[in-house]
């Protein structure tokens, strides 16, 4: 696994968090059997400028807790048969490495303070609820619909309380 990691904000992302947001990651992958090599994308900014992305991406003009953007076409939530493809595997592979390319999650720190104060989750919990929510998005996973969303939910819930994340872990 490669995971890039851009913090232009205050946020204090040390080891601490960094070991339990990999967890989170790699929790993810495990239950939804991802058995690849892959390189991840995570960039922590405030609301400004994930309200930029937010209108230039989806045409949305407020900021928001996170922003995924998957790298692998999905015909459906953790279906990696696109990955089996030889005409598009340079879409989806890092030809230097080997990894296959997730994407890309974008965070507001500012909104992971927010809603942990909102909801009396600690910061950490709140942050790694939203690497997991991203890492689903990532694998073809959205919340469009109730169904689509309460199966999100679950799964997100499930790799938290596997990770004792609760909302009182600092």
């Amino acid at each position: 696994m490669t995971f890039y990691v851009e913090n232009n904000t205050s946020f204090p992302y040390d080891n601490k968090l960094k070991k339990m947001v990999e967890k989170v990651v790699l929790a993810t992958i495990k239950q939804e059997h991802f058995t690849y090599d892959f390189e991840l994308n995570l960039q922590i900014t405030n609301n400004e400028e994930i309200k930029k992305c937010n209108v230039m991406f989806r045409k949305i003009n407020k900021e928001t807790d996170v922003l995924s953007f998957p790298n692998l076409d999905f015909k459906s939530p953790a279906d990696y048969s696109c990955l089996n493809d030889l005409n598009n595997k340079s879409n989806y592979i890092n030809l230097d490495t080997k990894e296959v390319v997730l994407g890309d999650i974008i965070i507001s720190y500012e909104k992971v303070l927010e809603q942990a104060n909102d909801y009396g989750h600690s910061i950490t919990r709140e942050f790694c609820f939203l690497i997991a929510h991203s890492m689903l998005h990532l694998l073809g996973y959205d919340h469009i619909k109730q169904a689509e969303a309460d199966v999100m939910e679950y799964k997100q819930e499930a790799i938290l309380q596997k990770l004792k994340i609760t909302k009182d872990i600092l």
